[in-house]
C-alpha cells in the first residue's frame, strides 16, 4: 500500500510537554509527513504559559484539568465529552483542513488516551496500532501509595471504561486488557517487548526504537566539553534522581553534575544538593529545548540514567550513543540493549546497597575518563537510532495492518 495514509494519534499527554512518549510522537508526525502522510494527535489540552503548538491544526486538544503537582501535564477525564471533542475535531481536520479521512488510529497511551483511542476506532472502524510506552505496575508502585489497590483500582476502571477488554487486576493485566483491541502492538525496547509477549499482553509485539530527529543530529554543533555527568528526565520518584545524588555526594568525586528536567522533586532535589554543599557543583538546568538538552549531552562525559524496571526504552541512553556519550545504566536491561558504551551499576538488594554500587560505579567513571579509557558506544545504535529508519519499520507495521 503506497497511497499516503492519515494516522490518527492518541496520547495521555500533549505532545509539546516533556517525556520520551511525547518526543517520539513529535518525530514520528514530522517524519510521517515529510513521507507524505498525515498525522492528528488527540491529547489534553495543555495549561499555563508557553503553550508551544496550540494553534497547530494537527493538535485535537481535549478538555482537561492540570496536574496539581506539575501542571504542564493534564488530565482527562474519558467520558462522552471527551468522545465529542474527538469526533468534531477529527471532522473539523477533514472538512476545514482538507485532511484525507483517517486509515488508522495508533494508540501512544496507557490510560484516558488509550481509552479514548480504543473508543473513536471502534466508533470510525479503524484498526490500531498501539506502542507500549509504559511498566504501569512499576510506575504505580514507585509513585503511588498501596500500589496493589491502586492497580486493582485501575482495572476496575479499564473494565468499565473499555467492556470487553478481559479480566484480571494486576499491571500486566491491565496492559492486556487495553490492548485486546489492537491489530498489531509495538515497543521501543527487546527487553520490554519480551516481557509483553511472557504475560501475554500481546502477540507478536514488533520492536521498533524511538530514534532521534536525523535534522538536530545533522546540524547539531560539535559542544565544547563540559567534562559533566549530565542526568536527564522527570524528576519523579522512578527516575531515582534524588539516588543519584545522594550516590554522587557519597562518591566525593570531582566531575561536575547537570541536571536536565523538572518535576515535582525539584525542590527537594535542590534542597538536598545545597545541605551537602554541593551547589558550587551541581547545576540546575530546568527544561530545555531538545536541541539544547543533546547538545548537552553531547558536551558531557558521561549521561546517567538511573530508573530501575521502569523505563521501557530509555531513550537517553540511545540519544547519548548517537552522539558519541557513553552511560551509566543502572537497569540491565537497557545496559544489555545498548550492546556498549555503558557502566553498568550492579543491582543490589536495598537502596542502600544500589546507592553504594552507584558511588562505585561513579568513581570509575572518573577514574576512566581521566585515563580515556571510557567505553565505546555500539555502532549498532549510532547506525539505526535515527527516526527516519524508525519511521520507516513503523509505516511497515501500518501497511500490514491495512
Amino acid at each position: 500500500m503506497s497511497r499516503p495514509l492519515h494516522v490518527v494519534f492518541f496520547g495521555d499527554q500533549h505532545a509539546e510537554t516533556a517525556g520520551g512518549a511525547q518526543i517520539a510522537m513529535r518525530l514520528q508526525r514530522k517524519f510521517l509527513e515529510r513521507a507524505g502522510h498525515t498525522v492528528t494527535i488527540v491529547a489534553p489540552r495543555r495549561h499555563g504559559r508557553g503553550l508551544a503548538g496550540m494553534q497547530d491544526q494537527a493538535y485535537v486538544d481535549l478538555p482537561s484539568a492540570p496536574v496539581p503537582a506539575d501542571p504542564e501535564y493534564s488530565i482527562v477525564w474519558p467520558g462522552r465529552r471527551a468522545d465529542r471533542a474527538i469526533d468534531r475535531g477529527v471532522a473539523r481536520r477533514v472538512t476545514a483542513h482538507g485532511a484525507p479521512v483517517p486509515d488508522l488510529v495508533h494508540v501512544q497511551a496507557d490510560f484516558w488516551g488509550a481509552v479514548l483511542g480504543y473508543r473513536f476506532a471502534r466508533r470510525a472502524r479503524l484498526p490500531v496500532v498501539h506502542t507500549m510506552h509504559n511498566r504501569v505496575d512499576v510506575g504505580i508502585a514507585a509513585t503511588v501509595p498501596f500500589p496493589t489497590i491502586a492497580v486493582r483500582a485501575l482495572n476496575a476502571w479499564r473494565r468499565r471504561a473499555l467492556p470487553g477488554s478481559g479480566p484480571g487486576s494486576d499491571g500486566w493485566a491491565y496492559l492486556r486488557g487495553i490492548a485486546t483491541g489492537a491489530s498489531a502492538a509495538t515497543a521501543p525496547s527487546g527487553h520490554f517487548a519480551r516481557r509483553l509477549e511472557e504475560h501475554d499482553v500481546f502477540e507478536p509485539v514488533d520492536v521498533i526504537w524511538n530514534g532521534i530527529d536525523d535534522d538536530v543530529l545533522r546540524d547539531l554543533p560539535t559542544p565544547d566539553a563540559s567534562g559533566a555527568l549530565v542526568w536527564v528526565g522527570r524528576m519523579s520518584a522512578e527516575k531515582r534522581l534524588l539516588p543519584f545524588l545522594q550516590a554522587y555526594s557519597a562518591s566525593r568525586i570531582d566531575m561536575p553534575v547537570e541536571i536536565v528536567g523538572g518535576g515535582f522533586q525539584r525542590d527537594e532535589a535542590e534542597r538536598y544538593v545545597r545541605a551537602r554543599g554541593l551547589s558550587d557543583r551541581v547545576r540546575f538546568l530546568g527544561r530545555l529545548s531538545y536541541p539544547d538538552t543533546l547538545t548537552r549531552i553531547a558536551a558531557a562525559s558521561a549521561l546517567v540514567q538511573t530508573s530501575i524496571g521502569f523505563e521501557t526504552q530509555g531513550m537517553t541512553p540511545f540519544e547519548a550513543a548517537q552522539l558519541g556519550t557513553p552511560s551509566v545504566i543502572s537497569d540491565l536491561d537497557i545496559a544489555d540493549e545498548m550492546g556498549g558504551g555503558v557502566w553498568r551499576v550492579s543491582p543490589g538488594q536495598t537502596e542502600t546497597a544500589r546507592i553504594r554500587e552507584l558511588a562505585t560505579v561513579l568513581r570509575n567513571v572518573e577514574r576512566d575518563v581521566r585515563r580515556g579509557s571510557a567505553p565505546e558506544p555500539s555502532p549498532r545504535v549510532r547506525r539505526e537510532f535515527v527516526q527516519s529508519s524508525r519511521t520507516e519499520a513503523m509505516l511497515g507495521v501500518y501497511r500490514r495492518v491495512l
